[in-house]
């Protein structure tokens, strides 16, 4: 009888632990274990790029690379994990509950934002988290110009000074004029409850930020807590209402829920505690990658964040330890040394930086190109073929 490895989710971390175990059980000759992807889309997708235009676009068909290296894919929702039966419930494409049995079980579900920390942000907020939900932003704002000129129309509020937030933010002022005008005056607002932008970053990295925002307009209210968000706009803490008809949440990054499934530890954001192995504490067959997998990096105390550069490389290792588990070979300790940050600024440019401590390498123009080489090609699935898919998927190859 065939063993399985049960893959909940295929993005980056799925996809790429689909495609390490298969490449590892195949080294192995071992057609009696099955590689199974249980995702509700055959699809990788490019969530780094939502921020972007064209947004239907930043998808990636997944079936032709499965079927190459042998990986097959199961189309549902998974709802209920019972670790004692070594099982899965799932909602299929039907609407369906039915069930996946596995040997192994990898998590690779992502997060997700949490729209319901502050009131009204789930009903009159968009937000660039999923597929769906940043086309909705995007047809949005391209119809801007057809309402009537006013502050509400003109300005865009984004809620939330991290990552995604700075990305679009930066890249909004340019597509603003294009779509209202050029003789308009959008304007875009950053709302950070923190005290300095980017204040989890570096000063060096934060300095660039700062000079970009400056030069492209973008505002930012620090210090700033918002305390609603409504039809006329947003209200702050302190009574203030930005009005705007485009409030854009980027804040509250939470695990899927089914990491509380487990008796297990989990972190402030619900991603479990994993060991060196990638393996949960107490389970001895599931593991966990991704955004839902608290990792430790190196032995200096860095933890894998919830950034696609840490999904790939958890991917590949966590396949492979799967399915060493079933071959009754050596695993391997997970270990991400290298940490690059690489931040779109729109029509200013990017910011490149390397190391944990952040030391900016390139900016303006040079760090642009690099960007768009890293989001455009470098993150991609590989193309359908074999040979090519299980020499990316090696957990040594090099990344970056």
């Amino acid at each position: 009888m065939k063993q399985k490895i049960l893959i909940l989710g295929a993005g980056f971390a799925g996809m790429w632990a689909a495609l390490s175990a298969a490449r590892l059980t195949s080294m192995h000759q071992r057609s009696d274990i099955d590689i199974v992807v249980l995702a509700p889309q055959p699809e990788l997708r490019v969530r780094p790029r939502f921020y972007e235009q064209k947004v239907e676009t930043l998808v990636s068909p997944l079936l032709p690379l499965f079927n190459v290296t042998g990986v097959n894919f199961v189309q549902g929702e998974a709802q209920r994990i019972d670790a004692e039966a070594k099982c899965v419930w799932y909602r299929n494409a039907q609407n369906e509950s039915t069930v996946e049995h596995y040997d192994r079980l990898v998590l690779a579900t992502g997060s997700h934002l949490r729209r319901d920390l502050v009131k009204g942000a789930a009903e009159h907020a968009f937000d660039l988290d999923q597929l769906e939900t940043a086309l909705r932003l995007e047809q949005h704002i391209n119809q801007l110009g057809q309402q009537p000129d006013g502050p509400a129309r003109n300005t865009v509020v984004v809620c939330g000074g991290g990552f995604t937030g700075i990305e679009v933010a930066t890249e909004l002022p340019h597509r603003l004029r294009q779509i209202l005008g050029e003789g308009s005056a959008p304007r875009v607002i950053v709302v950070e409850r923190g005290d300095v932008i980017g204040g989890r970053w570096s000063e060096e990295l934060r300095d660039v930020i700062r000079q970009a925002c400056d030069e492209l307009g973008v505002e930012w209210r620090l210090g700033a807590e918002i305390a609603e968000v409504n039809e006329q706009g947003i209200l702050l803490a302190d009574g203030e209402l930005i009005e705007s008809n485009t409030v854009i949440w980027t804040v509250g990054v939470q695990a899927n829920g089914l990491t509380e499934q487990l008796a297990a530890q989990r972190d402030a954001q619900g991603r479990l505690h994993v060991n060196e192995f990638l393996q949960v504490p107490g389970y001895d067959d599931i593991f966990a990658t991704g955004d839902v997998a608290r990792a430790a990096t190196d032995d200096k105390g860095n933890v894998a964040l919830m950034t696609c550069q840490h999904a790939i490389m958890l991917g590949r290792f966590v396949g492979h330890n799967a399915a060493c588990s079933l071959l009754n070979l050596e695993p391997l300790t997970y270990r991400q040394v290298n940490y690059v940050t690489c931040l779109d600024l729109g029509n200013w440019g990017a910011v490149y930086s390397e190391g944990w401590e952040q030391e900016v390498k390139l900016t303006r123009g040079e760090a642009k190109k690099l960007k768009l080489s890293i989001t455009s090609e470098l993150i991609y699935p590989p193309k359908a073929d074999r040979q090519i898919a299980f020499e990316t998927a090696d957990p040594l190859a090099a990344f970056v």
